[in-house]
C-alpha cells in the first residue's frame, strides 16, 4: 500500500486530492493532528515517510517543504507555482507528448500545471509542436474561472450573506499583465511573446473556460480543419478529448464540467477568424484531479483511477 502525504491539506486543493483518495485501497494517508498540522519537524517526518507527497501550499512554503525531503525515494507533486518552470521538474500534463509522460512517469519531482496555464498549453502546445502556429504570434486568450480559484479567502467573499454587490457581476483581474501562469504559459508551449492575458472570476464555485483567437497570418499555411485535426489525434481520451461541437444551444457554460476531471478542446469560427477553447473544472484537470493523474502514471495505477468523468 502507497503512502501519501498531503501537505496543505486543508486548503481547496489538498481537500480535493483526498477525497479522490480516501476510497482507495491502494492508498494509505498519512495525517497530521490539526495541532501538528503546521510544525515543522511533523511535517518533515511525514514528508520523508511518504512514498507521495502533494504540495498544496504557497510558493514560498513549497520551496522550503522540497528541502525537507531527505528520502531519496518519495516522490514530490507539487500544485504551487514555485517549480512549474523548473527543467529538473516533470510538468505534469502528460497529453502533451510521450516525453511529457514519460518524464512524469519516471521523475521524482513533478510540477502540476496551473489552472488557467492548462488551458492554454492544451490548446496552444499542439500548434507549435506541429509547426502550424507562428512561434512568434501575438496571442491573446480569455479566461473564465469559477471563485473558487480564488482559495478559502475568496470562496468565503462570494458565499457571504452579505456579500459585496460587486461580486454579482464577473470581474477581470490580472489588469497589470503580470499573472504568475504567464511564465509557465509561455516557456511550456515555446512562444516567443507572452500573450495579452485576460482571467475573469465568476459568481459559480468552480469550472473554467479559456478561449484563444487566431487570425491568417498567425499561422504558417494552415486553416481551421488543420486545427481541428491535429486535435483530434492529439486529444482522444480518457482525460483530455476534441470535442466537434460543445455548444449549448448556441452558448458555452463554463461550468459544464464542474466536479469533473476531464477536459474538452474544441475549434470554432472560420477561417478568418479561429476561436480555440478548452473547458474544464479549475479544481479537477485545472488542479487537484491532475495532480492525481500523476500519480497514477507514477504509481503505473490506470490513469483515470479515483478521477470523476
Amino acid at each position: 500500500m502507497t503512502k501519501v502525504f498531503i501537505d496543505g491539506s486543508a486548503g481547496t486543493t489538498g481537500l480535493r486530492i483526498a477525497e479522490r483518495l480516501e476510497n482507495r485501497k491502494d492508498i494509505e494517508l498519512i495525517r497530521l493532528t490539526e495541532e501538528n498540522r503546521k510544525d515543522l519537524n511533523a511535517r518533515k517526518e511525514a514528508i520523508n515517510k511518504a512514498q507521495i507527497v502533494f504540495l498544496c501550499l504557497p510558493d514560498q512554503a513549497a520551496i522550503e517543504a522540497v528541502s525537507l525531503c531527505d528520502n531519496p525515494d518519495t516522490v514530490i507533486i507539487d500544485t504551487s507555482t514555485a517549480h512549474r518552470t523548473n527543467s529538473d521538474w516533470a510538468y505534469g500534463f502528460p497529453e502533451l507528448s510521450v516525453d511529457f509522460f514519460n518524464k512524469i512517469k519516471t521523475s521524482k519531482r513533478i510540477a502540476n500545471p496551473g489552472c488557467h496555464a492548462s488551458g492554454f498549453i492544451a490548446l496552444i502546445y499542439p500548434l507549435v509542436e506541429s509547426g502550424i502556429l507562428k512561434k512568434d504570434a501575438m496571442l491573446s486568450c480569455v479566461s473564465l474561472t469559477g471563485y473558487s480559484g480564488g482559495g478559502k479567502k475568496m470562496i468565503a467573499e462570494y458565499e457571504a450573506n452579505n456579500r459585496e454587490l460587486l461580486l454579482d457581476a464577473p470581474r477581470q483581474y490580472g489588469l497589470t499583465q503580470a499573472h504568475k501562469h504567464l511564465t509557465e504559459m509561455t516557456a511550456i508551449t515555446g512562444i516567443k511573446k507572452m500573450p495579452a492575458f485576460m482571467p475573469i472570476v465568476g459568481d459559480f464555485y468552480s469550472g473554467m473556460e479559456v478561449t484563444i483567437p487566431l487570425f491568417p497570418e498567425m499561422l504558417n499555411s494552415a486553416n481551421i480543419e488543420k486545427i481541428k485535426s491535429i486535435y483530434k489525434v492529439k486529444y482522444n481520451g480518457p482525460i483530455v478529448n476534441y470535442v466537434e461541437d460543445f455548444a449549448e444551444n448556441g452558448f458555452l457554460s463554463a461550468n459544464k464540467l464542474r466536479d469533473k476531471d476531464s477536459m474538452e478542446v474544441s475549434v470554432s469560427g472560420n477561417d478568418d477568424r479561429i476561436l480555440l477553447i478548452a473547458r474544464y473544472d479549475n479544481l479537477g484537470k485545472g488542479a487537484s484531479g491532475a495532480a492525481v493523474q500523476c500519480m497514477n502514471i507514477v504509481l503505473g495505477a490506470e490513469i483515470t483511477t479515483g478521477l470523476e468523468f
